[in-house]
């Protein structure tokens, strides 16, 4: 067997795996503290015939899938794909050029966050295992049944946390399920349409959620920085609430907070004495401050300092120590080296909140401190950067509290993909929207009710969390406040999303889902255009075409592919089309 010609432009997905050769993985390693699983690592220039002979072949491709998704590459995407284009982010330090025109809306098909290699490379893998490993259970005694089925939903949970990336992005994608194998292949594919790839990705990860492992040990960590079936029921909530399918997406929020119950339960009969996590109402999560406690932060370290916290689903380990670090996060966000990063936060986002005239935040909202730092007159993410944060919960001059930060000594932050508010924050959504219109004046009925308050009741507990309410009514949402029509809890639940997950590649994705539903980008642009100092009504004039919410297709690939055809949003008189 020979090895595929380099020299020409692979297609992307075809980039894992070069020509006979099973892998070329070069240069990465996944973190040990897992599991023994992630301690095997990927192999080097595999040949075919050699390969797939017992279960470490098998964890071995698996756990590239793992390190691909975790290169600089692809975290780097998810936060310029998820989050810049959104009213979360402007410039900050040394703003790299691609960057800068992302923020000016001037996204060009030459702009390196088009390519979509580095997600086809971990598809390409995820679909290696999912067509070898039954060939390895049939040989190797040692690999059971019961491991086979987890491993594939593994694998296929891992593929279409990909493929939904891409579509959020791109909305049609190439859809590949087999894997590079043979020279002879045709890898010219055309785009697939955005729901039809939705319901792909329903129906897959839908079929093997069952085998989804439940746990792999009795350590958080153990069971957050991989697929379990917990993060199986997360992604399939999201993509369900993308399809609108909102009994569904409430249905999987609801076995996901379920589980968490029974987490809280049992630690807090194991020692109660000494556990960070309390109730919110009905919902446990990690307190801002110990009772009794002058002093808040405590979510933060937990969730964002140390990682694999009680409230996460799953997430992108990395260790010190180890080989690969998160260069996403020390570019984009900040470091010890340089505490100010690429991207900035608009000022209107931190501004006057202690006068209690910012709209977003109150001022006993932790999260402003937590998220955000203020150096030189502009403002910078803190979240993420900093190891620990504490700060006292309240003056007696009403002034901004003294936030004591230590920024990490080291690029090693975790990658939260999915955590518990999140999915807090999805079931309300689902809830308002299976509430229905209710006319001007109207009188809910008792299934809207019930529905608006199952919402407001999710929204509340994480709200409460964040501002260390927890026995004061002073300051409290009401439920009457906002269960006046439907676009006013719409707006109460993006709200608490954005202040709850601000700079975790979620907003821009947000304003785009609610653009989709409504059929018209008129609540985006509202949300948007205050972050733009200048050309405000050439935005508004671009924002308002449905096709410009998602990017263009990389030059090169439009080259490499005929049947790729550009996204109408993006053609000019320089543009080469294919049709």
């Amino acid at each position: 067997m020979k090895m595929r010609n380099m020299n020409s432009l692979l297609y992307s997905w075809v980039k894992a795996l070069p020509g006979a050769l099973l892998m070329a993985v070069t240069s990465l390693s996944l973190l040990s503290s897992c599991d023994d699983f992630l301690s095997i690592e990927p192999q080097n220039e595999i040949v075919l015939e050699n390969y797939w002979t017992e279960e470490k072949d098998v964890n071995s491709v698996l756990n590239s899938c793992y390190a691909q998704l975790e290169s600089r590459d692809c975290i780097s995407r998810m936060i310029v794909w998820g989050e810049l284009r959104s009213d979360n982010m402007t410039t900050g330090s040394g703003t790299y050029h691609n960057v800068q025109q992302i923020l000016k809306e001037n996204i060009l098909e030459t702009n390196d966050y088009t390519n979509w290699q580095c997600f086809y490379q971990v598809i390409n893998q995820c679909n290696t295992v999912i067509h070898y490993a039954p060939g390895v259970n049939a040989i190797d005694p040692n690999f059971t049944d019961s491991e086979l089925r987890a491993t594939i939903a593994e694998a296929k949970t891992l593929r279409a946390l990909c493929y939904f990336y891409l579509i959020r992005t791109f909305r049609d994608v190439p859809y590949v399920t087999e894997p590079s194998k043979e020279d002879s292949q045709d890898f010219q594919v055309a785009a697939t349409p955005f729901v039809q790839v939705l319901d792909s990705l329903i129906a897959d990860v839908e079929s093997v959620k069952d085998d989804a492992v439940r746990s792999y040990g009795e350590e958080s960590v153990e069971n957050t920085c991989r697929i379990t079936r917990w993060a199986c029921y997360s992604l399939l909530a999201d993509l369900c609430l993308w399809k609108g399918e909102w009994q569904k997406c409430i249905d999987y929020c609801n076995l996901v907070i379920e589980q968490k119950v029974r987490e809280y339960d049992d630690a807090y009969e194991k020692n109660p004495t000494t556990l960070t996590v309390e109730l919110y109402d009905t919902y446990p999560l990690i307190s801002e401050s110990a009772s009794g406690s002058n002093f808040a932060g405590n979510t933060y370290n937990e969730i964002f300092g140390t990682g694999n916290s009680f409230e996460s689903i799953f997430e992108l380990n990395f260790v010190e120590n180890q080989n690969v670090t998160n260069g996403a996060i020390s570019t984009f966000y900040g470091s010890t080296g340089n505490k100010t990063g690429q991207i900035g936060v608009p000022t209107f986002l931190n501004s006057d909140i202690f006068a209690d005239q910012n709209k977003y935040f109150q001022k006993t909202d932790c999260r402003a401190l937590e998220n955000m730092v203020e150096q030189n007159n502009k403002v910078y993410i803190a979240k993420y950067v900093n190891q620990s944060v504490s700060f006292r919960t309240s003056t007696t001059t009403g002034a901004a509290p003294i936030v004591n930060g230590t920024v990490r000594s080291s690029a090693y932050a975790n990658w939260i993909i999915y955590r518990l508010t999140d999915v807090m924050l999805m079931r309300a959504e689902a809830e308002v929207e299976l509430a229905g219109d209710v006319a001007e004046g109207a009188v809910l009925t008792e299934e809207q009710t019930q529905h608006y308050r199952n919402a407001f009741d999710c929204v509340s507990a994480v709200w409460k969390r964040a501002n260390n309410k927890r026995t004061s009514t002073v300051g409290l949402l009401v439920f009457e406040d906002y269960a006046t029509s439907r676009s006013t809890m719409e707006n109460l639940v993006l709200d608490e999303r954005q202040r709850e997950l601000m700079f975790e590649g979620k907003r821009w994705f947000d304003l785009v889902r609610l653009s989709r539903r409504e059929g018209d980008n008129s609540r985006l642009i509202e949300k948007v255009l205050p972050k733009f100092q200048e050309n405000t009504s050439a935005i508004r004039i671009k924002l308002s075409a449905a096709d410009v919410l998602y990017w263009p297709y990389n030059r090169e690939e439009l080259k490499q592919n005929p049947k790729l055809v550009q996204n109408p949003a993006y053609v000019t008189d320089n543009t080469e089309l294919n049709f």
